[in-house]
């Protein structure tokens, strides 16, 4: 009686093998290659952060007039104010000097003409600073998905942070 032949196993790899290195593979690039690996110009993320610091540095100038047109809306804004001082302080802390610098020179111009002149009202003036933050709030949430990790949680955190504080400003609540 002729013994069976044994089942035919295929030389090399199975496929599932192969699938899983494929996956591993793509995985290793992706985490490996990028905007953020290397290059000449500015990461992602440092792009983000400065970005940020700028928008939160015109914010506080946009604070600033308003409290300073209005100086009767103190308790209701120093509040939020401080916060977005916060903010600015998170965008900024552990940046180069240079990158510092680098931010420092061009919000001075930004800060000077980005304030929008205050509206006559202490009510136009509120819905202004809501719009503002709103609107930040909004781009801020949309480019956390640019950023890895860290930076997109210090966003997301931000971002909800401004929306809450358009909401405060357009119902006449504070923290």
């Amino acid at each position: 009686m002729p013994y069976p032949s044994p089942p035919r196993t295929p030389s090399g790899p199975r496929r599932r093998t192969l699938l899983a290195s494929a996956a591993g593979a793509a995985l290793l690039a992706g985490c490996t290659t990028g905007a953020d690996s290397g290059g000449t110009g500015p990461s992602a993320t440092v792009r983000a952060r400065a970005r940020a610091a700028e928008d939160s540095r015109a914010l506080l100038a946009r604070y600033d007039a308003v409290l300073a047109a209005f100086p009767g809306l103190t308790p209701r804004l120093h509040p939020l104010r401080t916060e977005v001082a916060a903010h600015l302080a998170a965008f900024t802390q552990g940046t180069t000097p240079t990158a510092t610098a680098s931010g420092s020179a061009s919000p001075a111009p930004a800060a000077s003409s980005s304030p929008s002149p205050v509206p006559a009202t202490e009510k136009d003036a509120l819905a202004s600073l809501a719009a503002a933050e709103r609107t930040l709030a909004d781009r801020r949430a949309r480019e956390l998905l640019d950023v890895p990790g860290e930076p997109a949680r210090l966003l997301a955190s931000v971002a909800a942070a401004g929306a809450a504080h358009a909401y405060l400003l357009t119902t006449g609540g504070t923290k």
